[in-house]
């Protein structure tokens, strides 16, 4: 049971041991069962969410697409809260191992067709996906603010982001090409070759639950792979509203709906998809624990991974730093998204001469940021995402206290008219040693631990001690500062940034970390390559047969 909650998000917290486990596990559990008692009715009934309706969502929403119809194990329904009040929004009906056979079986044969289509074909399918979530913008952002918890400006980036990376696979299906060699013999030829891989699974997290999915459908449909998606068990409907707009796309092509099916489930999906020899990639976002147990599955049977786990980031400011940049991009940084991005910054390393400055400075501009229903306007902090969050969150308050920290601002949960007991203020701590177990792992909520250093190889020293390397940033005008962090002695994480915030990656960029934060990279650059298979070939077209190295076999 532990499995089927932490697998359905990105890590919320370090769990200390199992009872704790078990016991925040119950209270979620505990707490939809007594709201499926309580509520009567859903808020996809309310006209003030008719952005439901249109995005063709009802009452009852099956969770598994084949190509072929919609389907759901009915003894498995379960309603999507909405973090913002703590309301249903729908019922979802998720689906179970046999389904889930059914969806890879589709996507094979599916696969036979989408393979076969040339390139610059996908490429304009893609692209015609990428025009579908310009027109449903709105309403999916709205989705995705509701079913989250993130501000509406944030959901509708998350689109953004999926029709930015449409845009990119439909000029890159007009680009990717393989080496053209010299060949050291008379008359060969020696030229690589890219193909489609197959069918891709793709797991996703709470916190992003359709930029990430773009970015690796977008991609791996160019490559010519066909996806089985499980997105997560907290925002199915999410996860349904995109692949039906997805499907429209296919539908109007008379291509197969099966090139991209989904699942709705827990652990159980998650574990069959990664012990699945059927699905040569796994796309996994969530935590490093879950991941560690995805990853060993899928070497067991020799298949491919791309890993997007924890990130316990940082921004180092300098004494010379551009105060102008440092407090609008810390607060970004630390707040965005309700400190719940895996590149949301967890440690701030100030200089000595610096530290107090920048903590009353951004202190006050803490007190200014406005928490309640990410849906109106002015919010700039909704909700936590789930009661282990607030969980989270207050255990993390009350162990900094513990160890002598000092809570500049925040440390406390916030009511809000009509809202949830999810909202949560805020947190600036100062006055902890790097090297405790707080600070040292992440904590998946909105609190900051400000920490001195004396010189910048210090701070790097600190940035690069915990075990994720995820995203990091350096806030200086000194060139040789910045090109030593960027160079082998400076971060080791796989996002390395100058006089910006550790969150908020273009999608032109590779994605993803190093070390515990897993490997493989999303998006863009050359990540392209995970989702093809790479052939070396040779063509002789003379009448004799000379051997490589000059061997004489005769």
């Amino acid at each position: 049971m532990a499995n089927l909650f932490v697998t359905s998000s990105r890590t919320v917290f370090s769990l200390t041991n199992t009872k704790t486990s078990d016991i925040l596990l119950k209270s979620s559990l505990l707490f939809h069962l007594q709201q499926r008692a309580t509520m009567s009715s859903y808020l996809i009934d309310d006209s003030r969410y008719n952005f439901l309706k249109d995005l063709k969502l009802t009452n009852e929403n099956l969770g598994g697409y084949d190509g072929t119809g919609w389907f759901g194990a009915a003894n498995l329904k379960y309603d999507s809260i909405s973090p913002i009040n703590g309301a249903p929004i729908a019922a979802v009906v998720p689906n179970d191992l046999n389904e889930y056979n059914k969806c890879v079986t589709a996507a094979q044969e599916a696969w036979k067709v989408w393979a076969s289509l040339p390139m610059p074909k996908r490429g304009d399918i893609v692209r015609q996906i990428g025009d579908r979530l310009r027109q449903h913008k709105r309403n999916l952002g709205s989705l995705i603010s509701l079913e989250m918890g993130k501000i509406l400006a944030e959901g509708e980036g998350e689109v953004q982001e999926f029709i930015d990376v449409c845009d990119y696979a439909a000029g890159l299906s007009r680009m990717i090409s393989g080496s053209d060699l010299p060949s050291e013999r008379p008359k060969h030829k020696l030229f690589e070759m890219w193909n489609p891989l197959g069918v891709c699974g793709i797991i996703t997290a709470f916190n992003f639950p359709v930029a990430v999915y773009g970015w690796n459908a977008a991609i791996a449909m160019v490559c010519g792979d066909t996806l089985v998606w499980k997105g997560a068990e907290t925002t199915p409907l999410t996860s349904i509203a995109t692949t039906k707009l997805v499907l429209s796309v296919l539908e109007e092509n008379n291509l197969p709906g099966a090139i991209s099916t989904l699942v709705t489930g827990g652990a159980q999906l998650g574990q069959a998809m990664s012990s699945d020899h059927r699905l040569p990639l796994i796309s996994f976002t969530g935590s490093t624990r879950v991941g560690r147990e995805v990853s060993l599955k899928v070497q067991e049977r020799f298949g491919r991974s791309i890993l997007e786990l924890g990130g316990n980031n940082a921004i180092i400011v300098c004494e010379d730093a551009n105060m102008k940049l440092v407090i609008p991009s810390v607060l970004f940084a630390c707040v965005g998204t309700a400190g719940q991005r895996c590149t949301t910054t967890r440690r701030l390393f100030l200089h000595e001469q610096i530290h107090d400055q920048v903590v009353e400075s951004l202190a006050q501009a803490y007190k200014q940021v406005k928490i309640g229903n990410p849906l109106e306007d002015g919010v700039i902090c909704g909700p936590l995402h789930t009661k282990a969050a607030v969980a989270a969150y207050d255990q993390a308050i009350e162990e900094a206290k513990a160890a002598g920290g000092c809570v500049i601002t925040g440390g406390e949960h916030v009511q809000v008219p009509g809202g949830s007991a999810n909202y949560v203020r805020p947190t600036i701590v100062t006055g902890l040693p790097h090297n405790i177990p707080l600070v040292m792992r992440e904590t998946f909520v909105p609190i900051v631990y400000a920490i001195k250093f004396t010189n910048l190889e210090e701070a790097i020293r600190l940035n690069n001690s915990v075990d994720q390397g995820l995203s990091s940033s350096l806030f200086t005008q000194n060139l040789g500062k910045i090109f030593h962090w960027l160079g082998p002695h400076g971060s080791d994480c796989g996002i390395v940034n100058v006089n910006i915030p550790t969150n908020g990656a273009e999608i032109g960029g590779a994605f993803g970390g190093n070390k515990h934060t897993g490997d493989g990279r999303e998006s863009g650059s050359d990540s392209w390559k995970q989702y093809m298979r790479r052939s070396t070939c040779t063509i002789n077209y003379g009448t004799d047969l000379p051997l490589a190295q000059g061997i004489n076999f005769s």
